[in-house]
C-alpha cells in the first residue's frame, strides 16, 4: 500500500527538468490560491489604511469646524486654539488666506511659513471639495512628516490641522497584520487540501499513463488495478477493465485460432497418413490383377474384395472428415429443428442390430429435442459402432432421463485408464492394428464429442466394468403427447 505522500518526481530530459503531473497541477493550484490571497490581502490592507486615514481626518475635521466657527464668531485664532483641547498631542494649526499665504501658525518652535501653500494637495482638495487630507507629507518648515487635514472656511480661508508622524500615529494608521497571518494560515491549509485533491487526480492519471504504456508494449493487463474512489478513478477503472476484457478475448481468440491452425495441420497430416494405407492396398491389388491375368478366379475375387473394403474405408474416412470439418467451420450455422429423439434412437438401434449378436437395451422416456438430425445420428451410431467393433461386450445399454442426461455403456473389456483422456482426440487409437482391421477411421469419438458440444453438452468416459459414456443434450424435453416409457430389448 502506498504512503500518504507522493515522492516528487523530477525527470531530466535533454537538459530540461520535467516535473511530474502531480507537482505541476499542485504548483498551479497553490499559485492561484496564493495569488488570489495576496491580491485580497493587499486590497484589504490598503482599504484598512484608507479607512483609518479617513477616521483620523474626520476627527481633525471636527476640530477644524469648531475652530472656524469660533473665529467666525469674532474670536482670535490664538484664543480659540488655546481654549479648545486638541484631539491629538502636538497638533499644529495653520490658517491660510485666499492667496495661499499663512496668516496663522501655532508652532512657535520653527520659523513662520512664508511659502505659498495653494499648491499643497490638501489645500487644493479643500478649495475644490470643501475639505481634503494628505497622508505622510514632508513639511519644509520643520523637516518633519505630517498627516494634514484641511477645511475651507469663509472668504476663502483654509484651516489646516497637522499631526506629526510619531510612533503612535504610525501604529494607528498601520493596518491590522493579524488578518494577514490568518489569511496566510488559511491559504496554507488550502494548499494542503489542494495537495491531497491533486494527489487523487494525479494517481488516476499516472496509473492510466502506466496502463497506456503497458498496452502499447503489448503486456498483459489485469483488472485488479487500484484507482481512487471518485469519478475519474471510476472512469479509469472502467477503461482498464474494458481493455483487460477485450485483451483477454483477443488472446483467447488468438489461442483458438492457433488451436484451429494446429488442428488443421494435424488433421491434414493424419488424413495423409490414413489415406496412404487403403490407397496403397487398392493400387497393389489392381497392379496384381492387371499384371497377372492368369491368376485364379478365387484369388482375383479376393483382390477385388480387398479393393472394395479399402474403398469403403476411404468413403467412410471422407464422410467423417467432411462431418468434422463442417463442425469446426460452421457449428453456429448448423440448422436445428424439433425432432422425436426417441424414435431417432430406436431407428438407429434397429439398423445396428443387423451388424451384431450383441444385445442392445434401451431404457429412455419419450423425448423430443431441438437439434440437428445428422449430428444426433452420428452420436448414437458412432457410440454403438465403437462398442460393436472394440468392446467384445455382450450387452449394450442406452439409458436417459427426462432432463436429457444419457448413458451409453457396455459390459465389455473396457480400456486402460491412461487412454481415457485421449479417446476423443482425432485419429487416436488404442490398438492401431486392430482398429484399422475393424475398419475404423479414428474420428468417430471426436465426431461424438463435437456433436454433443453443438447440442450444448459435454461427454465423459469411464472404464469400470466395461466402457460407459455419460453426456447431456440441451434442448431435450418430454414429448407433449408422451407415450409410456420405451423399454425395449433388441437382439
Amino acid at each position: 500500500m502506498e504512503g500518504i505522500l507522493f515522492p516528487v518526481r523530477v525527470t531530466v530530459m535533454a537538459g530540461k527538468i520535467k516535473l511530474s503531473f502531480h507537482i505541476r497541477v499542485l504548483l498551479t493550484v497553490t499559485a492561484i490560491c496564493w495569488i488570489l490571497t495576496g491580491t485580497f490581502m493587499t486590497f484589504q490592507y490598503q482599504r484598512e489604511k484608507v479607512f483609518k486615514a479617513k477616521l483620523l481626518d474626520a476627527t481633525l475635521q471636527m476640530h477644524n469646524m469648531r475652530i472656524l466657527e469660533d473665529i467666525r464668531n469674532g474670536e482670535k485664532p490664538d484664543e480659540v486654539v488655546a481654549r479648545i483641547e486638541a484631539p491629538v498631542k502636538d497638533l499644529r494649526i495653520t490658517l491660510i488666506d485666499r492667496d495661499g499665504n499663512v496668516v496663522y501658525d501655532n508652532n512657535d518652535n520653527t520659523p513662520f511659513p512664508s511659502s505659498n501653500h495653494n499648491s499643497r494637495p490638501e489645500i487644493i482638495n479643500a478649495r475644490t471639495k470643501g475639505e481634503g487630507y494628505a497622508v505622510e507629507r514632508f513639511s519644509e518648515s520643520d523637516d518633519l512628516n505630517y498627516f494634514y487635514s484641511a477645511r475651507l472656511g469663509n472668504n476663502g480661508t483654509v484651516i489646516r490641522s497637522a499631526v506629526p508622524y510619531s510612533h503612535t500615529l504610525s501604529e494607528f494608521l498601520r493596518a491590522d497584520i493579524s488578518l494577514i497571518w490568518i489569511m496566510a494560515a488559511l491559504t496554507f491549509a488550502m494548499s494542503i487540501i489542494a495537495f491531497f485533491a491533486t494527489r487523487k487526480i494525479s494517481l488516476s492519471i499516472q496509473r492510466l499513463n502506466s496502463f497506456a504504456a503497458k498496452a502499447e508494449r503489448g503486456e498483459k493487463i489485469y483488472c485488479g488495478e487500484y484507482f481512487p474512489h471518485d469519478e475519474l478513478g471510476s472512469i479509469a477503472s472502467h477503461i482498464v477493465r474494458l481493455y483487460a476484457q477485450r485483451d483477454e478475448q483477443h488472446r483467447a481468440a488468438l489461442r483458438l485460432q492457433e488451436d484451429k491452425t494446429r488442428l488443421k495441420k494435424q488433421l491434414t497430416n493424419n488424413i495423409n497418413h490414413e489415406l496412404k494405407t487403403p490407397v496403397a492396398s487398392i493400387l497393389v491389388c489392381l497392379d496384381l490383377i492387371e499384371d497377372h491375368p492368369e491368376i485364379p478366379e478365387t484369388k482375383k475375387a479376393e483382390y477385388i474384395h480387398r479393393i472394395r473394403t479399402n474403398a469403403q474405408r476411404l468413403n467412410s474416412l471422407l464422410k467423417d472428415i467432411a462431418t468434422i470439418t463442417r463442425m469446426d467451420e460452421g457449428s453456429g450455422m448448423i440448422g436445428k429443428t424439433d425432432l422425436h429423439l426417441t424414435s431417432l434412437i430406436m431407428d438407429i438401434v434397429e439398423e445396428e442390430r443387423l451388424k451384431t449378436d450383441m444385445t442392445i437395451k434401451c431404457d429412455i422416456p419419450d423425448l423430443m429435442i431441438y437439434g440437428n438430425r445428422q449430428m444426433l445420428e452420428s452420436i448414437f451410431r458412432n457410440l454403438i459402432d465403437n462398442a460393436i467393433a472394440y468392446s467384445g461386450a455382450s450387452l449394450l445399454t442406452i439409458e436417459a432421463n427426462s432432463e436429457g442426461n444419457f448413458r451409453v455403456s457396455d459390459n465389455g473389456c473396457g480400456i486402460p485408464s491412461e487412454h481415457l483422456p485421449h479417446i476423443f482426440e482425432r485419429f487416436y487409437r488404442i490398438d492401431k492394428g486392430r482398429s484399422r482391421a475393424a475398419g475404423g477411421t479414428g474420428l468417430g469419438l471426436s465426431i461424438v464429442r463435437n456433436a454433443v458440444a453443438i447440442h450444448g453438452g459435454d461427454i465423459k468416459a469411464n472404464s469400470l466394468n466395461g466402457l460407459s459414456f455419460d453426456f447431456k443434450l440441451a434442448g431435450t424435453y418430454i414429448n407433449p403427447a408422451a407415450q409410456p416409457k420405451v423399454n425395449k430389448n433388441v437382439t
